[in-house]
This record gives structure tokens, sequence and C-alpha cells, in this order.
């Protein structure tokens, strides 16, 4: 029998959903998705806030409303309701920000419409949110948003601050070379967090 309480078994499961979510299997730097927008307007730290910013909002009311129907929606309308719900939400947050934010809104370009077919978006969906609860969903879309965002908002302020004095810095061969160099040094601590264990 184990010694830990339900509570602790809990915070124990929580913290390592976050674990995963930032590290171990962080959407962008471990499974990949969503690499077009993310390599597309990480060229200072703004925009790719603005970009995490709506891509976590929208995989939070996506994950919401497809846990709280997921009861209600047959399989043969599953995917093509899910893409109804993320591109409602994208419009509503392109409408605002071309309303409240038009500078930023010109920046983000295409590549904010184009949220609508990130994988990670709807892959929780799919995977996760419709056979959770509304909680648990809700929770999965800010544990992977976060993770998305962390590495979209780094990117673009290493690029930013590189692009003072390497002009590539801020052009689409950077935005390759400083991604994979961030996953060369994410692949470098987990090899040596490994040998760390072992030794």
């Amino acid at each position: 029998m184990s010694d830990q309480s339900p509570s602790q078994s809990q915070h124990e499961q929580r913290k390592q959903r976050w674990q995963d979510g930032l590290w171990d299997r962080n959407p962008a730097l471990v499974m990949l998705l969503g690499l077009c927008p993310l390599l597309a307007v990480s060229n200072s730290v703004i925009n790719g806030a603005a970009l995490a910013a709506a891509t976590l909002f929208t995989l939070c009311v996506s994950n919401t409303v497809i846990a709280a129907c997921r009861h209600y929606i047959i399989t043969s309308v599953r995917i093509p309701m899910s893409v109804l719900v993320i591109a409602g939400t994208v419009t509503v947050i392109e409408q605002l920000m071309a309303a409240y934010a038009p500078a930023l809104h010109r920046s983000l370009g295409i590549f904010l419409p184009l949220i609508v077919t990130n994988c990670l978006i709807l892959g929780r969906a799919e995977v996760y949110a419709r056979h959770h609860s509304v909680s648990d969903a809700l929770l999965d879309a800010l544990i992977m948003g976060a993770g998305f965002a962390v590495v979209l908002i780094t990117l673009g302020a290493i690029r930013e601050w590189l692009g003072t004095t390497l002009l590539i810095a801020l052009l689409p061969p950077g935005a390759f070379i400083t991604l994979g160099l961030m996953l060369a040094a994410k692949n470098a601590i987990d090899t040596y967090r490994e040998k760390r264990v072992q030794s």
C-alpha cells in the first residue's frame, strides 16, 4: 500500500503534468507542433507573446468546449465541430486585435488566422479534451499552452537580442538556427541529467 495520501498523489500528478508540458513533452521543443507560426513571427518578444497569448486562449476555449460537449458530439462530426470551435475563437481574437491593437494585428499578419490549423490545438482537443472532464481539459490546455508560449517568447527574445548585431537572426534562417540551438541545448541538458541519475 502506498504511504502517499490522495492529496499528495494528486499534487505529484499535477507537478508531473506541468513538467511534461513545460519540458519533457513540450509541444514545440519535443513534439515540434505549430512550427510554422513559431518560426515566422518569433522575431520579437512582443510578436511572440501576442501569438502565444492568442494560441493559449484558443487552446483553453476549444478544450473546455469539446470536453463539455463530449457526450453529445457524434463521431462523424467530431473533427468539424472542433475546427468550428477553434475557428470561431480565432475569429473573435482576430477582430478584437484588429480593433484594439491594429499595429500588432498587421505585424502578425496571416499567422494569426492560421492558428486554426495549428496541430497543437486540434491535437489536444482530439487526444485529451474529448476523453476528460472540463477541469482536466482546461488544465491540460493551460499546461500545453504555457509550454508553447515559453518557447515562443524565449525564441523571440533571443532573436530580437541577437538581431541588434546579427541581421540573420531576424530573418527566416535565423529562426531555424536559433530553434535548432534551443533543441540542442534541451537535449544536452536531458543527457546530462540522465548521466547524473545513473552515476
